[in-house]
């Protein structure tokens, strides 16, 4: 059995889809369930728990004596949310119970962790000196990390941590307004028409702002292929290396619609000093661990994830908003 934490989410379900692809069934998915429902409705898996279930599961002892891997993709990700409790009980408590459950049954975990981490940083290679979360959401994961480091140096199954930047594509439409920038570039231009984008800020002109955006298969190959592997512990970026602006996405997805155009919005206020201008995966980590896959281009993941965002069906109903 494979065990699976928020398969019912966007990175969540697109690992099932992989795994499924790969003919594996076998797979316990834990999550709560709201509108991701429609991400498990195409997918075939063993068995379903709520995450407070699972825990339960862990403690009694009653989970299946052969875990082939655990996938904990499960989280808050809401980069907004100030209820502290709330996200530490769900991003750091919730996770070191997988993790130990995990190091007693030497069975490989890897773990979704994110870019939020480094913050205010101007690097990002995973070291302690670039962590500089902005956030609630950045700082629960990356305590949680610490507690890796502390605890799995020495493990004598993997236990890898993915620093995951910009996740874009398949399955994200039920994230609202957490769903990834590519997502919402694409939602405003076939509602409206427009892309809206922030002006200039942090030095950058208008729409200039750079993020590491990242594909969802990619992704999906990383987690697999760590969990497949050698052991290895610690925690890799997951990103392509290469910054991309908001312009070159909202012209990208523009060229495939065929229409739209940009419209520059003011910055809001209430994101002064709690938005990252730029971001860029540093990937040495990863490549020395092994991984040396190459990553999808920009404009070849959202033509794929377009395709797909097509056959999902109807927009939701809801008004051509912006998050970044």
């Amino acid at each position: 059995m494979i065990i699976l934490t928020g398969g019912a989410g966007f990175i969540g379900s697109n690992l099932l889809h992989a795994l499924n692809a790969k003919s594996i069934t076998d797979v316990l998915v834990v999550d709560r369930l709201g509108d991701n429902f429609r991400n498990l409705c195409d997918l075939r898996f063993s068995d379903f728990m709520q995450p407070g279930e699972f825990i339960r599961a862990i403690e009694r002892r009653i989970l299946p004596d052969r875990i082939e891997a655990i996938f904990h993709q499960g989280a808050c990700a809401d980069t907004t949310c100030d209820d502290g409790r709330y996200m530490i009980e769900n991003n750091f408590t919730f996770s070191k119970s997988i993790l130990h459950f995990a190091l007693s049954s030497k069975v490989p975990l890897v773990y979704a962790s994110s870019a939020a981490v480094y913050g205010s940083s101007s690097a990002f290679a995973p070291s302690r000196e670039n962590e500089r979360p902005l956030n609630l959401y950045g700082l629960s994961k990356l305590a949680f990390d610490n507690h890796v480091r502390s605890v799995a140096a020495s493990s004598e199954s993997t236990v890898a941590g993915l620093r995951y930047f910009n996740v874009y594509g398949p399955r994200e439409s039920h994230k609202g307004k957490m769903a990834s920038m590519v997502y919402q570039l694409y939602r405003q231009l076939k509602a409206s028409g427009r892309a809206r984008l922030f002006k200039g800020t942090d030095g950058y002109a208008d729409g200039e702002q750079r993020r590491d955006f990242i594909f969802v298969d990619d992704i999906v190959r990383v987690n697999l292929a760590l969990a497949e592997g050698p052991v290895r512990n610690g925690v890799f970026n997951a990103g392509t290396g290469q910054p991309r602006s908001f312009n070159d996405a909202a012209r990208i997805i523009i060229a495939q619609i065929g229409a739209g155009e940009i419209e520059y919005v003011p910055f809001p206020e209430n994101l002064a000093g709690r938005y990252q201008s730029f971001t860029q995966a540093d990937l040495s980590a990863l490549r020395n661990a092994g991984y040396t896959e190459p990553f999808s281009t920009l404009e070849d993941g959202i033509a794929q994830s377009i395709d797909a965002w097509n056959r999902e069906g109807e927009l939701p109903a809801q008004g051509a908003g912006f998050s970044g």
